[in-house]
């Protein structure tokens, strides 16, 4: 050993800094959300809602006094709501809406650090039925993947898509955007996410490009809803018209938008397969390869046994689609069928009960951070509730855009319902919450209300690709992404869809 080595200083050497994990971002929405309840007051609008039980129409007035009135046309135009009583009455309108022109200023309740903590415990309670289904997903891939179906499905796929790859990608956006149009599929993509990113990295693509087919799928499908029940229809009965108007502009939109969404990923998915170094997470490449697609090195065979578990394996999938789609499965049913396929899959594997209980708990604890996500996002939105500030930034955006231009005025209200479903990311809560108070603004500058609904779609859409308090926290930590590597990719087709939309809105607006 030289002198000059036992003389030198003892240096560490500097760690590079890392983006925060998605618990840590969203504990620091949270964080800000409290703050927020300091400064912003608490307001609240007095809401109407039906009660089936008595068959009348009951008001919650700002002081906390409640009333009851018949429930027929004549109370819903004496509190100057549109709505169609037969919305009510056919439980289309189940949650209390706003009543125009009632906004009340109300004593704060500012959010403290008792409650800041509470938070995310408060919102594994209101979340559980989601929370409960992501971890028995996990409990169903893990007894799959121990069978050792799923590696013969991967490798026996990989050798049918070879040469044919970009063809996966355009098939699974346009399902899954379909999926989103028609009946609001995104909690149910969860679910994908095991099953699609080993077939991903096995055609040579990223995970980064599993990840976009199924959230941007999703997301424009949800943002151009057509028959979505969750955001087209019940934003439209609250606003007092047909859902099927203004149909057309967002048909076109989601040709349009679903277009472009493809076409942005098979450009990103074609550069990382001709060099994996461009991917923007090739750091990873070995860890995620190693996650999700094991020892590939093995040549494994198809046997009988091994088509039954994959036969059950995609007929729950089908099953949980057609389900929720023509049968208003839900969260418990949901839950049920991966629980039993799970049973099923363990039957034909012919794996002890001991085994059996162990890869279940094992494939169930991957997936807890997962719903721990999940849990702390809707603890985010508890916050707000208690510091009742919703209605007072949703009366703010209202007068903000008073007395605008139609066309500024579209565009803006577009802006508004953006930056308010960052505060209310679920569709059904906002299209309540905003639309009775919203789509009288349409009036006095003379446009369909049918704008407004369009404006609120593609709003709560465009923030859904990018809001940590809806899916798209849980959806990275599926595939162990960090939330700056997606923004890094999604922001330039963010803007891109902006300018779609916006566009959309003017035609719609003045022709």
């Amino acid at each position: 050993m030289s002198l000059s080595a036992v003389s030198a200083p003892l240096t560490t050497p500097k760690k590079k800094w890392a983006f925060p994990t998605a618990y840590t971002v969203l504990m620091i929405v949270a964080a800000l959300v409290a703050i927020l309840t300091w400064g912003v007051p608490s307001g609240v609008y007095d809401k109407l809602s039906y009660d089936t039980a008595s068959n009348t129409f009951s008001i919650t007035y700002a002081s906390g006094e409640t009333a009851q009135f018949p429930a027929d046309q004549s109370t819903l135009d004496k509190f100057g709501i549109k709505a169609s009583l037969d919305r009510f009455l056919a439980g289309d309108i189940h949650k209390p809406i706003g009543i125009p022109g009632t906004y009340t200023t109300v004593e704060a309740n500012p959010q403290g650090i008792t409650d800041f903590f509470q938070a995310p415990i408060a919102g594994m309670y209101d979340s559980i039925g989601v929370v409960f289904f992501v971890v028995v997903i996990g409990g169903f891939i893990g007894v799959v993947n121990h069978t050792g179906a799923f590696n013969v499905g991967i490798q026996s796929l990989s050798s049918v898509l070879e040469g044919r790859e970009k063809w996966l990608i355009i098939i699974v956006t346009t399902l899954i955007a379909i999926g989103g149009t028609t009946f609001g599929m995104a909690e149910e993509t969860i679910a994908f996410y095991p099953i699609l990113v080993p077939i991903f990295l096995a055609a040579g693509y990223d995970a980064i490009v599993a990840l976009a087919a199924i959230y941007l799928g999703s997301s424009i499908g949800t943002m151009c809803s057509t028959v979505n029940p969750f955001s087209t229809i019940i934003a439209s009965n609250a606003a007092g018209i047909n859902w099927t108007e203004g149909l057309i502009p967002r048909l076109i939109m989601l040709v349009l938008g679903t277009a472009l969404c493809i076409w942005y990923l098979l450009r990103y998915a074609k550069k990382v397969k001709a060099n994996p170094e461009t991917s923007l997470i090739y750091s990873q490449k070995k860890e995620l390869e190693a996650r999700f697609l094991g020892d590939r090195s093995q040549q494994l065979t198809m046997t009988s046994q091994t088509r039954l578990i994959l036969g059950v394996f995609a007929a729950t999938f089908f099953i949980m689609v057609y389900g929720v789609s023509q049968l208003d499965w839900w969260f418990m049913e949901m839950t049920t069928l991966f629980f039993v396929s799970a049973l099923v899959v363990g039957v034909l594997s012919r794996s002890g009960e001991k085994s059996f209980v162990s890869e279940f708990l094992q494939g169930a604890s991957d997936l807890l951070g997962v719903a721990l996500i999940i849990a702390i996002a809707r603890g985010v939105t508890i916050l707000m509730e208690q510091g009742m500030i919703s209605d007072t930034i949703l009366y703010s955006s209202a007068n903000l855009v008073e007395g605008m231009d139609k066309g500024f005025f579209i565009v803006m209200m577009m802006v508004l319902f953006a930056g308010i479903s960052f505060f209310v990311p679920s569709s059904s809560g906002l299209a309540v919450l905003s639309m009775p108070i919203m789509a009288p603004l349409a009036d006095v500058v003379g446009l369909p209300r049918d704008n407004i609904v369009n404006a609120y779609q593609f709003g709560m859409g465009m923030m859904a690709f990018i809001t940590p308090t809806g899916l798209v926290l849980a959806s990275l930590a599926m595939v162990n992404v960090t939330f700056d590597k997606w923004l890094k990719f999604v922001m330039p087709l963010l803007g891109m869809l902006i300018v779609l939309s916006s566009a959309m809105l003017l035609i719609n607006a003045y022709f």
